[in-house]
């Protein structure tokens, strides 16, 4: 850590969500002081879909998803991440729960423990306030990672500088299960494939089996169900990696056999020669492995409809709920119009933008807009300007999307890291022994080789920062 200079005035970071933390941490480590201003914590000020005053604080899954560096492209920007010291990724490293081949965290631990660090940090000060308008003229540094939830205030006053008009869609919030409420007789623990996590555990998920008849009843009741009213916001669209099940179903009955549903790489020990023909997956939330998460079960059904319906599910029929699903809205800019490569409010370059009002979609993807927002604020303070590692790297990629990498003329869309957002590399043939590499594995050869491109060209950024 860079030892701070008395003269240095702070940065301040607008929201103390993974964006925000990550940011601040970032500038703290780089020896320049940061204020976090966060409205969670202030009487009488709350969002639709936080429940505690605490940093960090995951809302919706309790998955970071793939840790898989060589073949996933959120595993590959997890491994960046940790290349240049985040705090997300090292709270989440010390409080994973089994997830398979993902790295999933207790939330609550997560949390406090982001939290626990920050507060320790002599460089960071925490302020429990809202920001209402455009921040002090006299903060000439700012970082706004308020995310989806900004304050309206403060959302408005953004967009009047900005001249544009906000794009907004509904991010739905899956339900979480008591484990002891679940009917192991008919469920089972078993990772996809069998594949081992970061902690080692390949059965780490407890499966639900349906047969035919079972789950065209539970699509009808998904599709019957009362749905949550979205009033002046029901025209808004949901973000595809996110989408709720009802909506999934609409769009064919066997969608979801193919989407959260799917079947392929579980066996039932009970008839290992039946294959189901749904599965209903359910994820350690905690440490405690008390509660489980529905994976991929974000929902918009009205929350007396919830029970009734997920209860239908063989090994849910006396589930208790420690939270049900819900809706809450998104809001981001159009940041290939608005920011510059540093992350810069080209209209006031005082402001700069991280998380998920940037544009990218995801918990890994927000914080690592954060850090790297962290990183070229505090250079930028030091007197030492960096620019934005190569889009080779999966955060350079991230910066390219929402900066300008997307298609002239096609509308802005949040997006998750993928290697489609990297430059591409032809897929090898002969592997590294000059053996030939069959056709079917050249895919995941390329990825790899991807991967390892992107871990260099960030270790030579990290050595001229």
């Amino acid at each position: 850590m860079t030892t701070p200079s008395p003269t240095l005035s702070p940065i301040h970071v607008i929201g103390g969500g993974l964006a925000g933390s990550e940011a601040a941490w970032q500038i703290a480590q780089a020896g320049v002081p940061v204020v976090i201003h966060e409205m969670r914590g202030v009487p009488g000020v709350k969002t639709d879909a936080h429940h505690t005053d605490g940093l960090a604080e995951l809302v919706c899954s309790n998955s970071f998803r793939s840790d898989d560096w060589e073949h996933n492209a959120v595993g590959l920007l997890h491994a960046e991440m940790r290349a240049l010291g985040s705090i997300i990724m090292a709270s989440g490293d010390v409080n994973q729960v089994p997830a398979g081949g993902a790295l999933a965290v207790d939330r609550e631990a997560f949390s406090r423990t982001v939290t626990d660090r920050l507060h320790a940090h002599p460089l960071v000060t925490v302020v429990r306030e809202e920001i209402a308008g455009l921040p002090p003229e006299e903060w000439d540094s700012v970082i706004v990672a308020s995310g989806p939830l900004t304050s309206p205030a403060l959302a408005e006053a953004i967009l009047s500088l900005s001249g544009e008009e906000a794009l907004s869609f509904f991010d739905a919030i899956a339900p979480i299960v008591h484990a002891d409420s679940i009917d192991f007789d008919i469920a089972w623990r078993q990772s996809r494939y069998d594949k081992e996590g970061p902690g080692g555990d390949a059965a780490a998920y407890v499966n639900c089996p349906m047969d035919k008849a079972q789950y065209e009843a539970f699509i009808d009741a998904l599709l019957d169900g009362p749905k949550a009213e979205f009033k002046e916001w029901e025209n808004v669209p949901y973000f595809d990696g996110c989408l709720p099940i009802e909506v999934m179903a609409e769009r064919g009955r066997e969608t979801l056999r193919h989407g959260p549903m799917k079947p392929v790489g579980l066996t039932n020990p009970r008839d290992p020669l039946v294959k189901s023909y749904a599965i209903v997956q359910l994820r350690q939330d905690n440490a405690l492995g008390t509660l489980f998460n529905m994976v991929g079960f974000q929902t918009k059904l009205k929350h007396g409809a919830q029970a009734e319906v997920f209860r239908m599910i063989p090994g849910l029929q006396n589930a208790q709920f420690a939270r049900l699903g819900g809706l809450h809205r998104n809001t981001y800019l159009n940041s290939p119009q608005l920011l510059d490569r540093q992350l810069r409010m080209k209209a006031m370059p005082r402001l700069r933008f991280a998380g998920q009002v940037t544009g990218v979609e995801g918990y890994v993807e927000s914080a690592a807009t954060g850090l790297l927002a962290g990183r070229l604020a505090a250079a930028e303070r030091l007197g030492k300007p960096l620019d934005a590692p190569a889009a080779h790297t999966a955060i350079g990629a991230l910066v390219e999307h929402i900066t300008g990498g997307h298609l002239t003329g096609s509308k802005f869309q949040p997006m998750n890291i993928n290697y489609g957002l990297l430059p591409p590399l032809d897929a090898p043939k002969i592997d590294e022994a000059g053996v030939k590499i069959p056709l079917k594995e050249r895919g995941r050869a390329k990825k790899r080789l991807m991967s390892l491109r992107a871990l260099r060209e960030l270790e030579a950024w990290r050595g001229a920062a």
